[in-house]
């Protein structure tokens, strides 16, 4: 299982990176030779060949290293096109081995990328006392570099060190957090920081019927959330409809607890909610378990 994380964060950051970043730059294929005949390209980065020609043209390179050529090997038609990929940086020397001389001969420069650091969190939304899979790629790829994961919790005015986790093969990284309410993460290693990624907190719900028309509510935060008004709500068969509200009072720091009688008649559908306005920022809205009236 932990090796799938770590694959999957590869493949997401090789995703991410390559739609927002990666650009493609044409070289055409005329009688005269290549246009231009020198280009300089980032990691990642893509040369599309289009043969301006009325003949058939081939591309090779002196090295394939870092190289990935679609077709392969990259023949290319009148008035068609191949291209390559181009995942290393440095120089790359391509010719067509069909063709005598120096006219068909040019030059491909890949500069080096710029070290990234990502951060992906999943599940974003966690019930309280719930966790949530921390993952992420180093760009460089290095192996056994230590990742500062940094946690910011709702309210709090600075983040504070959470973990140090190694990169393992690709880079990759992962660990496992538990938030007590929305939480703010980022990662770094020396100068290099991710974007901050927040995990939001649902308040655990548990409605309980006690006895004909009473019922109970227990509400475990990672702050008391006694003062707020749960919705007790009933299901129509289309929705969700209030049936009244219900204060919640103070039974530990961090659970809260109602008890209420209702008129409602047996065998529906009923449920309690903590909307927005109730949570206030620090949480995401909560919703109990559906039980029989």
């Amino acid at each position: 299982m932990r090796r799938f994380i770590m694959l999957a964060a590869v493949a997401v950051l090789a995703i991410s990176v390559g739609s927002a970043a990666a650009k493609t730059v044409t070289v055409s294929i005329t009688k005269n030779g290549y246009v231009p005949s020198s280009v300089t390209i980032a990691q990642g980065d893509v040369v599309q060949f289009t043969n301006s020609d009325t003949v058939v043209h081939q591309v090779t390179f002196k090295s394939m290293t870092g190289v990935t050529c679609t077709p392969n090997p990259l023949v290319v038609q009148p008035s068609a096109s191949g291209t390559c990929t181009f995942h290393n940086a440095g120089n790359y020397g391509y010719s067509d081995p069909n063709v005598k001389g120096n006219t068909y001969k040019g030059t491909i420069t890949v500069t080096a990328a710029a070290p990234a650091l990502s951060l992906a969190a999943k599940p974003l939304i966690v019930v309280s006392g719930g966790s949530s899979t921390l993952s992420g790629v180093l760009s460089t790829q290095k192996v056994g570099e230590n990742i500062d994961v940094l946690a910011q919790q709702c309210g709090a005015s600075t983040a504070t060190k959470l973990v140090t986790v190694p990169t393992t093969t690709g880079g990759a990284y992962t660990t496992i957090v538990k938030p007590l309410m929305n939480t703010a993460y980022t990662a770094k290693d020396k100068s290099l920081s991710s974007t901050a990624v927040t995990v939001r907190v649902r308040p655990s719900m548990r409605l309980v019927k006690v006895a004909a028309h009473r019922f109970s509510l227990r509400v475990s935060a990672g702050s008391s959330l006694a003062g707020k008004y749960a919705s007790f709500q009933r299901f129509t068969g289309t929705r969700w409809v209030a049936v009244r509200t219900v204060l919640l009072k103070s039974s530990t720091a961090t659970v809260s607890t109602a008890s209420f009688r209702t008129t409602i008649r047996s065998g529906l559908r009923v449920r309690a909610t903590l909307p927005q306005p109730q949570v206030g920022s620090c949480y995401a809205p909560g919703t109990s378990n559906t039980i029989r009236s």
